[in-house]
């Protein structure tokens, strides 16, 4: 008796095969969206920054000057899409291990045959909450700017108020108690794990507003220093994301000091900004 099953295996299309590798790997995904979303975020800063200057200089004076046009804007066609661009180039590299984390539990399920959700839908629930905080911060902005303070936003004085209060929430409960959950990711999302695209988004939305919880302050010193002044933003980006991969807060309360003392310094000297 002839046995006529098909043995051979079935090929799904080139197209189709290929879509299933590259989301089938969670951390190569996830690595992605970090890397380009970020860099789409500075790359449109940088095209701000080339656009706003107030007089022709050097690239060093380009990036360390506080354009009146983008600090003092009434504008919030403006400042909107200028605060949603330095929420992504700010605040995406310091989620990186977050995402990476839910990325290896993700791909840990994947190669049990268990449903996963990509972690674009994790990153995106988590963009939405920045989005959300870069139209309360331009809001705040051009009404600043439109109340006219003396000298301006970066006035000597606001500066440093901004700053001490920056320095002192470091050392505050919810400061630690959102920084905490920002440094052990996997505790949560162990205890939260969804398998859905709704599931995960909130799970995104959740982490960014611990986010937030933790460098809102350190955000809005922006509003000090000067929109648009990228040196800032790396420096400011650079530390937040050094705090959430550092364990404990022995660097977050450096950090606080260091604000107090800088604010001090801008308060009584004059001095502010780079």
């Amino acid at each position: 008796m002839t046995d006529t099953t098909d043995d051979t295996p079935t090929r799904r299309p080139l197209a189709a095969a290929n879509i299933g590798y590259v989301f089938g790997r969670p951390k190569a995904v996830a690595a992605a969206c970090v890397i380009v979303l970020a860099a789409l975020g500075w790359l449109y800063l940088g095209l701000l920054t080339s656009g706003v200057s107030d007089a022709p200089g050097t690239l060093f004076d380009v990036l360390c000057r506080t354009s009146s046009s983008a600090s003092g804007t009434t504008n919030l066609v403006f400042a909107l899409p200028m605060w949603s661009a330095m929420a992504l180039a700010m605040m995406l590299p310091s989620t990186a291990p977050m995402i990476l984390t839910y990325a290896e539990i993700a791909e840990t399920a994947a190669r049990k045959g268990e449903p996963i959700v990509s972690p674009l839908v994790l990153a995106s629930g988590y963009a939405t909450v920045w989005l959300a905080f870069a139209l309360v911060a331009a809001l705040l902005q051009v009404l600043l700017a439109r109340a006219a303070l003396p000298a301006g936003m970066t006035s000597s004085l606001f500066s440093g108020a901004i700053f001490i209060g920056a320095g002192l929430y470091q050392f505050s409960a919810l400061k630690h108690a959102c920084l905490h959950k920002c440094q052990h990711p996997f505790p949560f999302f162990f205890a939260n794990w969804a398998t859905t695209p709704r599931g995960a988004f909130r799970l995104g939305v959740k982490q960014g507003v611990y986010c937030i919880g933790c460098c809102w302050a350190m955000m809005l010193m922006m509003l000090a220093v000067g929109a648009m002044n990228v040196i800032w933003m790396a420096l400011l980006g650079a530390i937040m994301t050094i705090e959430k991969m550092s364990s404990g807060s022995r660097f977050s309360r450096a950090v606080g000091v260091a604000l107090i003392a800088a604010g001090a310094v801008f308060a009584f000297t004059g001095f502010a900004g780079l």
